[in-house]
């Protein structure tokens, strides 16, 4: 008779860790930074439709690395939660540190009750009424999380991303110099701009990112994707009220629209934009 094959729940612990790491440190790296304004989300990804970076609420934005189709469905669980809790509560009841402890208990059970963990990481990024009141909750593939400050650094090379954004990074940055100093710190290790110049690394394109705010100015949704000519504008120094001025037509907030025969009032109206689902949504509804 054989004997079983054992493994200390030590060892087996330690087996799951590294290999989410060796997964998670595969992808390309996503930085989450504060600025004067809100949140910006800065994600190394040439894909146009499978995204890295989301919007979970009115106020709540998610970002993540790693299996594509385990985050994702992550995230969709997470706008499911912020919208029976908005709907069955009241909506100033939907946090980030709801929707992050949510999180970390599904992770932490995976983590420990299956045999292969998820290779995600995951950042819940809360925007505040002022820039103290900003929140940024990084989740690790085990459960764990942790209340960052000023910024969020995941996958890929994230510690010497991490090291870049420490020496550069300064509270209350607009939002062009934030992502300047952001993008700058994730083409500086990325493969895509390596032996560039003559040997120096070269920039990230707009074509090869994904950008987005939550921007605390914004009525009720706060979360707006940066693209085309609105993120060409800034990374090329422009400033902030230039780029606003270029969004893109799906971006764009919308004049009020004249109600038709059964249509409820103010569909369309950008001061309110739940109603109608287009102004400022980046073309994306809050729920799925």
């Amino acid at each position: 008779m054989t004997m079983p094959y054992y493994a200390s729940p030590e060892q087996l612990m330690r087996d799951r860790s590294e290999y989410a790491r060796k997964g998670i440190s595969r992808g390309r790296s996503v930085a989450v930074v504060t600025y004067v304004d809100g949140v910006l989300f800065i994600a190394e990804n040439p894909s146009s439709t499978l995204h890295k970076v989301g919007e979970l609420y009115d106020r709540i934005g998610f970002a993540a690395v790693g299996r594509y189709s385990e985050f994702e469905s992550l995230r969709v669980a997470g706008v499911r939660l912020a919208d029976v809790r908005g709907y069955s509560y009241n909506r100033r009841d939907v946090t980030g540190r709801v929707i992050a402890n949510a999180y970390a208990q599904t992770l932490g059970a995976i983590f420990t009750e299956q045999m292969k963990p998820y290779e995600v990481e995951l950042c819940v990024a809360e925007v505040g009424d002022t820039p103290e009141t900003d929140q940024l909750y990084r989740l690790t593939f085990d459960g764990s999380v942790v209340d960052e400050p000023d910024f969020v650094v995941m996958g890929g090379q994230a510690e010497a991303v991490s090291t870049h954004l420490r020496e550069h990074y300064l509270p209350g940055m607009g939002l062009a110099e934030a992502l300047r100093v952001g993008v700058e710190a994730l083409s500086a290790v990325s493969p895509a701009t390596s032996g560039a110049n003559g040997g120096g690394p070269a920039l990230l394109t707009a074509e090869q990112m994904e950008v987005a705010v939550l921007d605390r100015r914004r009525p009720k949704r706060a979360f707006r994707r940066v693209v085309g000519a609105a993120l060409r504008t800034l990374l090329e120094g422009g400033d902030t009220a230039a780029a606003e001025a270029a969004e893109e037509p799906h971006t764009a907030a919308h004049g009020p629209s004249t109600p038709q025969p059964g249509t409820p009032a103010g569909l369309g109206d950008p001061a309110a934009p739940d109603t109608g689902g287009t102004a400022g949504s980046g073309g994306q509804a809050p729920t799925t």
